[in-house]
C-alpha cells in the first residue's frame, strides 16, 4: 500500500500539536494524581467548567480565548484550595480517601456537569476569534491556527509549571511532599499547607486548558468525559508526577491518535488511550520518565 507523503506529513503535524494540547489537559492531573496521590477524577469537569467561562468572557467582552483563560487561573487556583480543604477534612484526615474520595470527586464532576447543563443547555457552544478558521500553509502542510495557538500555549504552560517546581522553594516543596513528608516537615513547611496550594495549581491550569479546548472545537457540558481515560493514560505513561514525562506523553498518544484516525479510522482513535495505558501497566509501571521502585 502506498503512503501519501502529503497525508503522512499533516497526520504527523496534526498529532504533535494535538499532543500539545493533550499535554495542557493532562498537566493538572499530573500534579494532584502524580505528586499527591488525589485521584481527581473531577479535573476533566473542571476544564470544561473553564471552557464555558471563557465562551463567557469571549461573548460578553471579547476577550482572546487564551487571555481569558489566564485571567481564569487565579480564581481556579483559589476553588482548588478550597476543594483541597473540604477534601483533607472531609475525607483524607480521617484515612478515608481511597474509595469515599473518590466518591466525592465523581459527584464534584456530576456538580459541575449540571450546573453547567442548567446555565447554557447542552447544546455545543463556540468561541470567536480573528484566527480560528484560518491557517498556515508550508508547502503540502497546512497547520490551523486553532491548533497552533493551543500548541503553544500548553508549551509555554507546561514549561512554566516545569521551572516552578524544579526552581523554587515552594515548588520543590511540592516534589519533596510526595517523596518525604518528615523531611519537609524537618524545614519547617506544613504539609497540608503545600498539597493546598499544589491542588490549587493543579486546578488553575485547568483554567487555560479549557479556553484551548473550546478554541479547538466546539464544548457541551459533559464532553470532559470522553479526556478522563487519555489523561490518565498520559500521567501514567510520562511517569507520576513528571512534567517533562507529562509533555513527551501527550505527544505520542497525539500522534498515535492521528495516525490511527487517518490511516485505520476516526472511530479507532479513543481506543488508543486505553491500549497505551495497558501496555505502560504490563510493561513499564513507573513511565518513561518515573521514578523507578
Amino acid at each position: 500500500m502506498s503512503i501519501d507523503p502529503s497525508l503522512l506529513m499533516n497526520a504527523v503535524a496534526a498529532g504533535i500539536l494535538l499532543g500539545g494540547f493533550y499535554a495542557a489537559v493532562a498537566l493538572g492531573l499530573s500534579i494532584t494524581f502524580g505528586q499527591l496521590d488525589v485521584v481527581n477524577i473531577a479535573h476533566p469537569a473542571f476544564i470544561v467548567a473553564g471552557s464555558y467561562l471563557v465562551f463567557a468572557l469571549n461573548g460578553g467582552f471579547g476577550l482572546d480565548p487564551v487571555l481569558a483563560g489566564i485571567i481564569l487561573m487565579p480564581v481556579f487556583f483559589v476553588v482548588g484550595v478550597l476543594v483541597y480543604r473540604v477534601y483533607y477534612a472531609a475525607f483524607e484526615r480521617t484515612g478515608r480517601e481511597s474509595l469515599a474520595g473518590l466518591a466525592f470527586f465523581f459527584g464534584l464532576m456530576f456538580i459541575i456537569e449540571v450546573l453547567f447543563i442548567l446555565a447554557y443547555g447542552v447544546d455545543y457552544r463556540l468561541v470567536e476569534t480573528d484566527y480560528i478558521g484560518k491557517q498556515i500553509e508550508i508547502g503540502l502542510l497546512g497547520i490551523p491556527w486553532r491548533m497552533l495557538v493551543p500548541f503553544c500555549a500548553a508549551v509555554v504552560m507546561t514549561g512554566g509549571v516545569y521551572l516552578f517546581l524544579s526552581k523554587t522553594f515552594l515548588g520543590r516543596a511540592i516534589l519533596a511532599v510526595s517523596q518525604d513528608r518528615l523531611a519537609l516537615q524537618l524545614m519547617g513547611a506544613d504539609p497540608i499547607k503545600i498539597k493546598q496550594i499544589a491542588f490549587g495549581l493543579g486546578i488553575a491550569t485547568a483554567a487555560l486548558a479549557g479556553a484551548l479546548l473550546i478554541m479547538i472545537g466546539p464544548v457541551e457540558p459533559t464532553i470532559g468525559r470522553l479526556y478522563i481515560g487519555r489523561i490518565f493514560a498520559i500521567v501514567v505513561l510520562g511517569g507520576m508526577g513528571s512534567i517533562p514525562g507529562t509533555l513527551i506523553a501527550a505527544i505520542i498518544l497525539g500522534l498515535a491518535e492521528s495516525l490511527v484516525a487517518t490511516y485505520i479510522g476516526p472511530s479507532w482513535a479513543p481506543t488508543v488511550a486505553f491500549g497505551i495505558l495497558l501496555l505502560t501497566l504490563a510493561f513499564r509501571p513507573s513511565g518513561l520518565l518515573g521514578r523507578q521502585a
